[in-house]
């Protein structure tokens, strides 16, 4: 095994060459990173047989093996140890896999310990029935996690009825594949409507400049949530509101409840030490940040048409809607 101190894009490749890698692992935005990179006519020429990880997601996977020739196994696990799943190569495009063996793997309402009515998938992959089928994802049998170090909040928060919590978000569809739906604190409310944001992730991971996205709930003035992306665009690409618009409204699985309220322009995605989004960071900051910041008005019609930028008197009135409802400190969680 050969083991860098910190990744490079640039440098990938050349390792790869020089210690005659056969297989790579890959968390967090690795493989968007290395997208990103410009192309090289000796993309291919490589000992790489296979990479294996999680976060790069059923889109950017297949571009990656079109353009570097290795196919790419995403799996799921909790760093505890207290979940699995296993994805083997006939599972369905989107779905995280199933249960590893010793597990047994529900999606359960954590009130009342009930396991969820299955998710229902449309002919274009829409799931139809969100609000009832997405939920946390627990493991009900014995597991080897033993608890944190002298954290009991955390552990109960992590075993409850003797089952461990993941703390993330899936539904089951009516074939028994498991697909991931985002982090707990990831969920989204729109119109009444439980959203999540996984799921507008890989939407918008096939806009065609776009090097990464990631997307949150900021408050609605109201009551709710409104949906906001952040997008990192590819090298010499620029925000074009029109054609955003024109490529969400051609998406047949995007609902127009999910489309962007808010878009950020970010010159690369926040991440944590370990590659993966820093989804509190872009929480914290929402649509009061240093970057370019777009918004649908709500009076746009369908899926984020006539996206304009966000400029400090709109800023202005919409913090002003905020106070005038009292859900101005909203924006601090």
């Amino acid at each position: 095994m050969a083991l860098s101190r910190t990744f490079s894009a640039s440098g990938f490749l050349p390792d790869v060459r020089a210690y005659g890698a056969t297989c790579f692992t890959y968390v967090g935005r690795a493989v968007q990173y290395l997208l990103a990179a410009p192309e090289h006519p000796g993309d291919g020429d490589h000992s790489l047989r296979h990479g294996f990880g999680t976060g790069a997601g059923p889109v950017d996977a297949a571009r990656f093996a079109k353009r570097f020739g290795v196919p790419l196994t995403e799996g799921y696990g909790s760093s505890e140890g207290g979940a699995a799943l296993q994805r083997p190569a006939d599972a369905p495009l989107g779905a995280a896999g199933r249960g590893a063996p010793g597990t047994d793997l529900a999606v359960v309402n954590r009130s009342t310990g009930e396991e969820l009515p299955r998710g229902w998938l449309d002919g274009t992959g829409r799931l139809v029935n969100g609000d009832e089928a997405i939920r946390e994802l627990a493991n009900r049998a014995p597991n080897p996690f033993e608890g944190y170090w002298k954290n009991q909040a955390a552990d109960t928060e992590r075993n409850r009825r003797g089952w461990f919590w993941t703390g993330d978000l899936f539904f089951r569809d009516q074939d028994g594949w498991f697909h991931f739906a985002g982090r707990a604190e990831d969920r989204l409310r729109v119109d009444g409507e439980n959203l999540a944001a996984a799921v507008v992730e890989e939407i918008l991971a096939r806009f065609p400049d776009a090097v990464a996205a990631a997307v949150q709930a900021v408050p609605d003035p109201a009551s709710g949530d409104q949906v906001m992306a952040a997008l990192a665009l590819r090298e010499g690409a620029g925000f074009d509101p029109d054609a955003f618009a024109a490529f969400l409204a051609g998406q047949p699985d995007l609902g127009a409840k999910i489309a962007p309220r808010f878009v950020r322009i970010v010159t690369s995605m926040p991440v944590t030490a370990t590659n993966k989004v820093h989804r509190a960071r872009l929480r914290r900051e929402g649509f009061r940040c240093a970057d370019p910041v777009w918004r649908s008005p709500p009076d746009a019609g369908r899926r984020g048409a006539a996206y304009q930028p966000l400029t400090a008197d709109d800023l202005a009135a919409l913090l002003a809607a905020y106070r005038d409802h009292g859900r101005e400190a909203l924006l601090d969680h």
